[in-house]
């Protein structure tokens, strides 16, 4: 994990403004695409509550809590071990998306469809295959919400494939896929819940630019240099080393004296990151210890 500046920041003169860079997974949504992205499912959100509204025959309520770009072997390790999987096919992507939920509240969902109270929470098991085909017919709804809120952003067919109920043995798409996550919260009644919806990055980025801003060869060494240069490192000052036999380590007290074999007329070795880059004499900067550069040196 490292950092990165903007594009577009200055190199000089003020601190330069850095987000979190992660080497294992460069790419990253800017404010634009995540912004759009945000619009579009707070839509999505919206519509898909009044659908539960209706069908559950109680006041519910989904809202937006983020929207992230990860692989899907990041996405699939945030899961919960058991958790309902249900794998949407998209038309030319051979990754699939998933619309994801704990199999509890879906379960809970469907009894109040068929009358129940919905105060005893079901215990966490298999759906049945009538259960099935009403989570198909879920599922099948907020695609229709999810088409009508993307819009030109999502132009392909999507369709109900499969249920899973372990995300390990999904196997949607590999595992270094990019994903577009948006995480929701799904009140209820008084019970609220989390879901995910995940769609391939190949299917959605296209229509929202490309992923991240290029940068020439010259604007990247320049951004490297920066962050480089203000990295902090550990400077240190030393004698030369002075070699002691072990019987007289072991055998140290106080008030003992080890006479080092560094002249008192030579100056210290300076070191950075343990590498000797210069030769400092010891001197004094107000109530602090401070030393004088005296000789500068290439690292080996």
């Amino acid at each position: 994990m490292g950092v990165r500046k903007r594009v577009g920041a200055s190199v000089r003169g003020s601190a330069p403004e850095v987000e979190p860079y992660d080497f294992f997974r460069p790419a990253a949504l800017s404010r634009d695409q995540s912004r759009m992205l945000e619009l579009v499912y707070e839509t999505f959100a919206r519509q898909w509550g009044t659908q539960l509204t209706a069908k559950v025959r109680v006041v519910s309520r989904v809202t937006l809590a983020g929207t992230t770009l990860q692989t899907y072997d990041e996405y699939v390790d945030r899961l919960p071990e058991t958790s309902a999987m249900v794998l949407l096919a998209l038309e030319g992507v051979p990754a699939r998306g998933v619309l994801q939920f704990p199999p509890t509240a879906v379960l809970g969902w469907i009894s109040r469809m068929l009358g129940g109270s919905g105060r005893v929470a079901p215990r966490e098991r298999a759906f049945t295959q009538i259960e099935q085909a009403l989570v198909r017919r879920f599922a099948e709804d907020a695609l229709e919400d999810l088409r009508y809120s993307m819009g030109p952003l999502l132009p392909l067919s999507a369709s109900v494939e499969s249920f899973h109920y372990n995300p390990q043995f999904a196997q949607a798409a590999a595992t270094t896929d990019l994903m577009v996550v948006a995480s929701f919260d799904i009140e209820v009644g008084d019970r609220t819940t989390s879901a995910t919806l995940a769609l391939p990055a190949d299917a959605l980025l296209p229509q929202v630019g490309v992923v991240e801003p290029q940068q020439t060869r010259v604007e990247g060494e320049a951004n490297l240099r920066a962050h480089l240069a203000a990295a902090p490192v550990e400077v240190a000052v030393s004698f030369d080393p002075t070699p002691v036999n072990p019987r007289a380590v072991l055998g140290l007290a106080e008030g003992d004296v080890i006479r080092l074999v560094h002249p008192q007329h030579r100056p210290l070795t300076l070191t950075v990151a343990g590498q000797p880059v210069a030769r400092a004499a010891v001197g004094a900067n107000g109530n602090r210890l401070a030393c004088v550069i005296v000789e500068s040196q290439e690292a080996s």
